[in-house]
């Protein structure tokens, strides 16, 4: 029996030195023994079925056979279809009612303690919020995320340290749910 995955790739075509081709992208995770590869976009998205439903093992073989081909590291984040279904369908914002550039979903790759978001003063980044959800953090920034004080507290080591965390617009995290479902 397979199951659809999407892999998410952190920091990869968006500026500096990371830059990995999805056609090669899409050869490498067949090189993997996945099947049905397809990549989304040119910033790291990649669906494929496999297996081995491990997806801390599958990130972690994508991840270091992207550095061994490639030569540079590349966190990745991998979830089957119905974490990624569930994600959507568990928005705390209207999301269908806002530009999909206003709303973001933040991918982790394990549990996060509501504890380290603590220091961070909530009411002065109004309107901009955030919400905890199953591995993954929902972020209303009405400005873009390029404007956003907030997902810069967000995005601190303290905040994040220990964890691989990669964010998708709202547009990203809808399809990522089509194209595994």
């Amino acid at each position: 029996m397979t199951t659809t995955y999407a892999a998410l790739l952190r920091g990869i075509n968006v500026g500096g030195t990371k830059k990995l081709p999805m056609a090669d992208l899409r050869t490498l995770l067949a090189e993997l023994g996945h099947g049905d590869v397809r990549t989304h976009l040119q910033s790291g998205q990649a669906v494929f079925t496999a297996s081995q439903g491990d997806e801390g093992i599958l990130a972690q073989e994508l991840s270091v056979a992207i550095e061994k081909r490639f030569g540079f590291p590349v966190d990745v984040v991998v979830r089957d279809h119905a974490y990624l279904a569930a994600v959507a369908e568990a928005c705390p914002f209207p999301a269908d009612a806002l530009e999909p550039k206003q709303v973001h979903v933040t991918y982790f790759s394990g549990p996060v303690d509501p504890e380290r978001f603590a220091g961070i003063d909530t009411a002065a980044r109004l309107p901009e919020e955030f919400h905890l959800g199953d591995r993954c953090l929902y972020l209303y920034a009405p400005d873009g995320l390029g404007r956003s004080k907030l997902a810069d507290e967000l995005s601190r080591p303290r905040v994040t340290k220990g964890l691989i965390a990669t964010t998708r617009n709202w547009n990203t995290v809808r399809k990522l749910v089509e194209l595994t479902g």
